[in-house]
């Protein structure tokens, strides 16, 4: 390796290092914020946090990856064509594609690695954090209740004055509120001495015994006089048991937590493997309606075709041979079939449209880690040709144009993802767009500061504009 491909690779991996780990944290922040619910007043303790945390950080990768050498390309670039190293080397005669070609080199590894990070790590990680999650609340299941306060678990609300024991699975003061349902007038109220916490590892259901209290529950009487007395019942109890279901308590209305959404926790060929079953699956179910519901017209057999005119033959009307009251019971049979079809046809295409929407998203999950990979590269070979363009370096305008380069970029992404789910494009399109759209533009960035060309000619904008301000001025 020569001396300048050493001093380029050493500026452009302190600056991508730096904006990585700013980037990092940002986004790492971000995470916390998001499942703050999660963390904060479930006495957990410091190294719970971090495990929880260090599951979270590889799903920032992809994000923050693309950004980080858009940012850093910028910025080094730039900071070479302001300080006129640029100009050095074009007068020794190293052209900017030679000086962009151990960078380039860098950037290939590093999008190799991006692609079996995104195959092997982030899908096990997925896997772990969605996992420990759910294993939190086994460990630890009376962190979903803090002391002094009502805390939503489930059908119900629970206050504890304190909270004992090695896990702060023994209760004291107990209160609970059962929630109603819209239409149900009861309220049921349960007050306890002392309560326990009962989990097991394998069990997805979570105990709480409660001993030494009282339940209450309004009655709501038929006839509306006597609602006004507000009469209610009340017994006592020695010990009541209450079951509650661990899925609920770290939910916090978050899709992550249920493992049905696998398609993030598959490698490539998994993803291939869980494709193939699912459309397979798919066809089979299309084509088992198709026939379920041929079957109900009750037609076995197409009347065959006139050979001499191509014509069906004219046969006398269907219902002739029947009596006009048999007529109409044949007619309102045939019309209430045709509604209860139009039903099944409704629901079922409902449900494909569900199991295709599955498809969909797992083909997405299959194209991203590619998509990844060659977004590394595409926004190097934007913001390399674009810093020697703006000839800024530092932490001002290369923000400015990378967070609208990348903004672009996720915005796309993002709205193609959502259209290709729902079935408007194919997945391919929908991963691939953001990359199609701005290939283009890094091919002319990269053409023009090649051939030390500005990205937009002022004198096109104000040649023009000059020749018009004259003609105004000779009139005059």
């Amino acid at each position: 390796m020569k001396i300048l491909d050493r001093y380029l690779l050493k500026s452009f991996l302190g600056t991508f290092a730096s904006v990585f780990v700013i980037l990092f944290f940002i986004f790492i922040l971000q995470t916390v914020w998001l499942f703050i619910s999660e963390l904060a007043g479930k006495d957990l303790d410091f190294i719970l946090v971090l495990k929880f945390l260090l599951f979270a950080m590889p799903r920032i990768i992809p994000l923050v990856l693309p950004l980080s050498v858009l940012l850093a390309s910028i910025m080094t670039f730039g900071s070479f064509a302001e300080n006129y190293e640029f100009a050095a080397m074009k007068s020794a005669g190293i052209s900017l594609q030679r000086a962009m070609r151990s960078l380039s080199v860098f950037i290939l590894l590093l999008s190799i690695a991006a692609f079996f990070f995104a195959n092997n790590v982030i899908p096990y990680a997925e896997y772990k954090f969605i996992n420990f999650r759910k294993d939190i609340a086994q460990m630890k299941p009376a962190m979903a209740i803090a002391e002094g306060q009502f805390s939503d678990v489930g059908s119900y609300n629970i206050k504890v004055e304190k909270k004992e024991g090695e896990n702060g699975n023994h209760l004291k003061g107990v209160t609970i509120h059962k929630k109603a349902g819209p239409f149900e007038g009861s309220r049921n109220v349960i007050k306890a001495k002392t309560g326990e916490l009962v989990s097991n590892e394998k069990s997805n259901i979570l105990k709480l015994v409660l001993n030494d209290g009282y339940y209450y529950e309004d009655l709501v009487p038929k006839k509306f006089e006597e609602r006004k007395k507000l009469p209610f019942a009340k017994s006592s109890f020695k010990k009541y048991i209450i079951n509650l279901d661990l899925a609920k308590l770290n939910n916090a209305g978050s899709v992550d937590f249920s493992i049905n959404n696998t398609n993030t926790m598959l490698n490539i060929n998994e993803l291939r493997y869980t494709l193939d079953s699912l459309n397979k699956s798919y066809h089979k179910d299309v084509v088992s309606f198709s026939d379920n519901i041929y079957m109900r017209t009750g037609i076995n057999a197409f009347t065959p075709k006139d050979p001499t005119n191509g014509k069906l033959p004219m046969n006398k009307p269907l219902l002739s041979n029947f009596k006009p009251v048999e007529q109409s019971t044949i007619l309102k049979v045939a019309a209430g079939n045709i509604v209860s079809s139009t039903f099944a046809i409704d629901g079922t295409k409902l449900e494909m449209d569900y199991k295709r929407k599955v498809i969909n998203s797992h083909w997405i999950a299959f194209y991203d880690k590619f998509v990844i990979a060659f977004a590394c590269i595409l926004m190097f070979f934007l913001g390399a040709p674009l810093g020697a363009i703006i000839r800024k370096g530092g932490l001002g305008l290369p923000i400015v144009f990378a967070v609208l380069i990348f903004i672009i970029y996720h915005f796309i992404n993002t709205f193609s993802k959502k259209v290709a789910q729902e079935s408007g494009m194919t997945p391919f399109m929908g991963c691939w767009m953001a990359t199609f759209i701005l290939t283009p533009l890094a091919l002319l960035l990269t053409y023009r500061a090649t051939n030390d060309i500005s990205f937009i000619s002022m004198d096109a904008i104000t040649e023009p504009l000059r020749k018009t301000f004259n003609k105004i001025f000779k009139k005059k």
